[in-house]
């Protein structure tokens, strides 16, 4: 999977962005370093803004 850092993530699907955190999850094995920790802030973030929009 892409590194979502590197995308932009404003128009993405509340679902994308839902496998992503899963995704990120899932490869740190549930244990997230200082750089996931911000992508996942970063995706979650996204995530709300997407469901209030759906």
């Amino acid at each position: 999977m892409a590194d979502t850092r590197q995308q932009p993530m404003a128009g993405r699907s509340a679902d994308e962005l839902n496998a992503r955190i899963r995704a990120l999850m899932l490869r740190s094995g549930g244990v997230l370093s200082a750089e996931q920790r911000k992508e996942y802030e970063e995706l979650l973030t996204a995530w709300a803004q997407a469901t209030r929009h759906s």
